[in-house]
């Protein structure tokens, strides 16, 4: 088809990862926790390692599929006997324990819909979330309970339960707030899922957008099937790996790959509550044996920046498969991830209201440096002609124009993959405008080569209009990252009075280059020589670029210190981006 990419017929597609499911006996429908645990523990699987955990210090503890059915199903009838109905809403803020898996799969068990959120986040935008989906239960850790919950409960009428894992102290136990251990002790170890509609909402995640206004994107049971099948083609993930996701359980991916995926295809998934540190997850890589990492190039520029010798000195021959996820991915990782780690890193994009991977360069396949890849099977990928504001064009009969061949535009895709997101929580005509002709807007701008490869470009609020150009951050940064002194970058469109906005680069040195006028020069021709028309004008060196806390450089920021905006504005777009 011209000017769009699709593998296979879609519905032929996902009619065939359907039926590699089991679902509910009796055909009683389809329950995400179901095909992550309970068709496995019983069966041969059962006494298989389902959950391989570490702790701060790396102490090892497992939950095989069997234990892990027994304490979900406690979990889930816990829920029913504190008076939890089916369709409301249970929010985890916790880090990577055990407790965070039997919460979610228990609540999917209860058929409850669950929302994990990002455990550093402050009190205020967890009382944004939780307010605008309407949390029934909370389950948290009594630290967090006191430092974030505490402040904001009284805001939050519709919480009813807060359930404390760990040692819970009696001073915390305040009415409405239960010890999760012993609940858990008390319920019984037996528990059959009720039917399940396929469409039956089951995951909430939030994404924050450029007004501030955290988006609820809305998921159903079906995702599961979209979550198994993009697994097994873009990470080749098989039941004897063992698996390693890097995301934060509080964002998407550390739900669909970080919990979903591995274990409905039967893996053993490792789970490390230790934050980023170089040398603990090389040792991890070596000591667990990981066979598929998926992480982010955030972490893998981060460990570039280490260098090469401290990979050296750990076996990392068991890694079959590593794959990024969250950013786009540089070309100059992918080429040390190959050189260094024995393995280059395959790119994937997705995004939330997607819920798993659309675009990938699949594990064994050749991987195109700096390219995003091609669509999955089932998923039909187009560029649409874009207007003014660099969002596709939209005329006013709601039709769009598919561009064909080699191009840029908006990347968008051909509604109906089981994971696309239903709605935006109480907010129909925000979903409405996220799809135009049948075809999703992601609100990204990419291009095409000629193999029908995607290239990122950049968020359409991202790209800078200068002199006639659309430049996108994305090409900027990654072609200053080729320079051996530069280590990361960060770019923006700085107002102009003639050419509307000049091209600025921050960027960040690599140890052993100190930041004169010299390297400035010599980066700017650098990126003349790299970029032509589209390169950067100014280069300001900053050794410690802004990011979220998913680690992205967040552009905004930077734009608006470059703008002056006030300290205030400023933390605004921290907490949003």
């Amino acid at each position: 088809m011209v000017g769009m990419s699709t593998a296979t017929e879609p519905a032929s597609v996902w009619a065939h990862a359907r039926r590699t499911l089991s679902g509910l006996p009796d055909g009683a429908g389809l329950n995400i926790a179901y095909e992550a645990v309970d068709r496995h523990a019983a069966g041969p699987r059962a006494r298989v390692t389902a959950l391989r955990w570490l702790d701060r210090r790396m102490s090892v503890s497992e939950i095989s599929y069997a234990e892990l059915a027994d304490r979900t199903a406690r979990f889930a009838n816990a829920l029913d006997a504190l008076g939890v109905r089916p369709g409301e809403r249970v929010f985890t803020l916790l880090g990577r324990t055990p407790e965070l898996y039997v919460a979610v799969l228990g609540s999917l068990k209860a058929r409850c819909v669950v929302s994990p959120l990002f455990a550093a986040f402050g009190p205020e935008p967890v009382a944004q979330r939780m307010h605008l989906g309407d949390a029934v239960v909370l389950v948290t850790s009594p630290a967090l309970y006191r430092r974030t919950i505490a402040p904001i409960r009284g805001r939050l009428p519709a919480l009813r339960h807060v359930l404390l894992t760990g040692p819970a102290r009696p001073d915390v136990l305040e009415p409405g707030t239960h010890d999760m251990a012993a609940l858990l002790a008390q319920a019984s170890p037996d528990h059959v899922i009720g039917p399940t509609d396929p469409q039956q909402p089951a995951l909430l995640h939030f994404t924050s957008g450029t007004t501030g206004t955290p988006k609820g994107a809305l998921h159903v049971h079906e995702a599961v099937v979209a979550h198994a099948a993009t697994a097994r083609e873009a990470l080749d993930l098989r039941a004897d790996d063992r698996f390693w996701c890097t995301a934060d359980p509080g964002w998407v991916t550390g739900t669909s790959y970080g919990i979903v995926a591995p274990l409905v295809i039967g893996a053993t998934l490792l789970s490390d509550e230790g934050e980023f540190d170089a040398r603990r997850w090389y040792t991890l890589l070596e000591r667990e044996r990981v066979t598929v990492w998926y992480t982010a190039p955030t972490a893998i520029r981060m460990l570039m920046r280490r260098g090469a010798e401290e990979a050296a000195r750990h076996d990392l021959k068991a890694l079959r498969v590593i794959a990024s996820v969250g950013e786009p991915l540089n070309a100059e990782a992918v080429r040390w991830g190959a050189a260094v780690l024995g393995r280059p890193v395959h790119d994937t994009w997705w995004q939330t209201e997607t819920g798993a991977i659309m675009i990938a360069n699949p594990a064994g396949s050749d991987v195109c440096p700096g390219a995003m890849g091609r669509p999955l099977s089932g998923i039909e990928a187009a560029l649409l002609q874009q207007g003014s504001d660099g969002r596709a064009l939209v005329d006013p009969d709601g039709h769009v124009r598919v561009l064909d061949g080699q191009a840029q535009g908006e990347l968008a895709l051909r509604a109906g993959w089981p994971s696309m997101f239903r709605t935006y929580l109480d907010a129909p005509e925000r979903y409405a405008r996220a799809f135009a002709d049948g075809w999703y807007l992601s609100g990204d701008i990419a291009r095409r080569d000629a193999d029908g490869r995607y290239w990122f470009v950049g968020r359409a609020d991202d790209v800078i209009k200068s002199a006639g150009h659309l430049v996108g951050p994305f090409e900027v940064e990654s072609a200053l990252m080729t320079h051996p002194a530069v280590a990361e970058a960060g770019v923006i469109g700085k107002p102009d009075a003639v050419a509307g906005e000049l091209v600025k680069a921050f960027v960040t040195l690599r140890a052993g280059f100190e930041p004169t006028e010299e390297l400035r020069t010599e980066l700017l021709g650098f990126g003349r020589q790299a970029l032509g028309a589209v390169a950067p004008k100014e280069i300001a060196f900053d050794d410690a670029l802004p990011h979220t806390r998913s680690g992205k450089v967040m552009r905004r920021l930077l734009k608006a210190r470059e703008l002056g905006l006030p300290e205030g504005d400023l933390s605004t777009l921290e907490v949003n981006t």
